[in-house]
């Protein structure tokens, strides 16, 4: 596959809630497109902001669903917050950590000492997402950050996406103790920097493409990272916040599935205000109003065109309001775009 979008990367980093899964079920199509980027060559790598498994488990689980991973292909939140605490305490120092298992691990795994409660007088507390923790725990942090504990914490997500639906997540919880306490934690996760550098330490990635379906984590970190990006449209952003994106959320490429990494990339052209993908050209209206969307084919196409002309208005003018894409959006439904 020479001329695939991933030919041109040497490392992918997928992220995996709403990338490759969604709870324990697998999202149609990604552990076959991933099958087969493996055997045209392309290295894998797997980075997750959840904290509350191990690679070894985040591994097990990807290969039960036909996608190919060991476990030292996946890079969590957890090994990046140890390796930032390892950088900053002395050996063997006491770190009060409130998460799951696989987040005590990658302490120890750092030459840390995990402990759980403030009495120990540890040196920093590390906080991460983990389905069982409970008010003793938060406590316990919260107490330790006040007597001046440094506090780190594994991610920041308001959410996390399921099965249900879309539940609080780390970014959530952390508020518990930031509220108590008015000391704001230093985040591995994505966005921030570490997770990514994290990742190129683990990988020896030299010209990766991060894959995400969040904006404001997947994208960003990209952005901060000066690394290219693609949005996917499987998991928590959609259409119409991609067109609506600031900079710092805006990726490289946009796409249905893992599929378009098998594909050559379709090229999108500008002439002056306009944007043209495929057989759809999108432009703003001359009064400043809505952008209109001409043409059809693939909608995926369309998506692209009207994200490039309404980025181009956003920056022109200042800003760009829901309203001026609803109907291109609309138009976009109908011709069949995944949402």
């Amino acid at each position: 596959m020479p001329d695939a979008l991933a030919a041109a990367y040497d490392v992918l980093l997928l992220d995996l809630d709403g990338v490759v899964y969604i709870g324990a079920a697998p999202i149609q199509g990604a552990p076959e497109a991933l099958q087969r980027a493996k055997q045209a060559g392309v290295r894998l790598a797997y980075v997750t902001n959840n904290a509350s498994r191990t690679p070894a488990a985040v591994a097990a689980l990807l290969s039960g669903m036909g996608a190919p991973a060991q476990p030292q292909d996946v890079v969590t939140s957890a090994q990046a917050a140890a390796r930032l605490l390892a950088d900053k305490l002395p050996p063997r120092s006491k770190v009060l950590v409130i998460g799951a298992t696989a987040l005590r691990l990658a302490v120890s795994e750092r030459g840390l000492t995990p402990v759980s409660t403030a009495a120990d007088k540890p040196l920093a507390v590390v906080e991460g997402y983990g389905p069982g923790l409970d008010y003793s725990a938060l406590a316990e942090g919260g107490i330790a950050v006040r007597a001046g504990a440094l506090f780190i914490a594994t991610n920041a997500d308001s959410t996390i996406p399921g099965p249900r639906g879309t539940a609080p997540g780390n970014g959530s919880l952390l508020q518990v103790i930031t509220h108590a306490t008015g000391v704001v934690p230093i985040v591995a996760g994505k966005p921030e920097p570490p997770l990514h550098r994290e990742s190129v330490i683990r990988t020896g990635a030299r010209h990766p493409l991060v894959i995400g379906d969040r904006l404001d984590t997947d994208i960003e970190a990209a952005h901060n990272a000066g690394t290219d990006s693609l949005f996917v449209l499987t998991g928590v952003d959609n259409p119409r916040t991609v067109v609506l994106a600031p900079p710092k959320h805006r990726p490289t490429y946009i796409a249905a599935t893992l599929d378009a990494l098998l594909e050559p990339y379709p090229e999108v052209t500008r002439d002056q205000s306009a944007a043209t993908c495929g057989g759809w050209t999108a432009r703003p209206a001359a009064d400043g109003g809505a952008l209109t969307l001409t043409g059809d084919g693939d909608p995926v196409d369309g998506l692209r065109a009207l994200a490039s002309a309404a980025w181009a208005a956003h920056d022109q003018a200042g800003g760009l309001d829901a309203g001026q894409v609803t109907a291109a959006i609309d138009q976009l439904d109908q011709a069949g775009l995944p949402t």
